[in-house]
């Protein structure tokens, strides 16, 4: 007679089916957290005019493209300007050097992301002085207020842009009213004179020359003269 499969069976191994339960935990599926707002929301790369100590425009420039990628804010930071336009400085002995007029002199442009990261990061460059915008005041405070990074408006930077982008050298010459001028070239060669008025965009200037012992104002190109010291 065969013997009959009975729970006791079951039991020789010291289990029981009580001893046998599922993780309904471990198996119920994992729903992943809504993301916020801020983080649905696009971020957009826009302009900014940041003031820096005189002269520093390109060590600011060169020092946050650095600091950009050793903070890891490299891929918010996304171009870092210094508009200039082609110039002409006129030296003393009357010969010309070409040189990068600067746009706008103490500021360069910082396209970025604006998070308190980038912000960190620009603000704490050397010889930065702030960002340009507007300033939340103080109520209780005779202090200066923080300053808010203002955006620049599209208009604002196709005008910065298209002005560096003009190819019209500027004339910078080291000339004020009342300098000291010799003529070097033309038909009022080795005459002397003293500055009136300087026109860079023109390249001229005008000068009180003394002809047959009178001051006479004579028009006179740049290159015609040179600065007495």
């Amino acid at each position: 007679m065969s013997e009959s499969l009975t729970d006791s069976h079951l039991d020789t191994d010291g289990f029981s089916a009580d001893d046998i339960s599922v993780d309904t935990a471990a198996e119920a599926p994992v729903i992943a957290e809504a993301p916020s707002a801020d983080q649905l929301r696009p971020q957009v790369a826009r302009w900014y005019a940041v003031q820096v100590a005189s002269s520093c425009e390109k060590k600011v420039k060169a020092t946050l493209e650095q600091r950009a990628v050793t903070l890891g804010v490299d891929n918010r930071i996304y171009e870092i300007e210094i508009p200039q336009t082609p110039g002409v400085k006129l030296k003393k002995d009357g010969s010309r050097q070409s040189i990068e007029e600067k746009v706008f002199p103490g500021y360069v442009l910082v396209r970025m992301v604006l998070d308190e990261d980038t912000m960190m990061a620009v603000r704490s460059t050397p010889n930065v002085i702030n960002f340009v915008g507007q300033e939340d005041r103080r109520a209780t405070a005779k202090a200066r207020g923080h300053i808010k990074p203002r955006p620049l408006s599209r208009q604002e930077v196709d005008r910065i842009f298209k002005r560096a982008a003009e190819k019209k050298a500027v004339v910078k010459v080291d000339l004020t009213e009342g300098d000291q001028i010799l003529v070097t070239a033309g038909p009022f060669k080795d005459f002397q004179g003293e500055v009136i008025e300087v026109s860079g965009e023109r390249n001229k200037l005008k000068a009180l020359l003394s002809i047959f012992g009178r001051e006479t104002p004579v028009e006179l190109e740049f290159s015609q003269i040179s600065k007495q010291s």
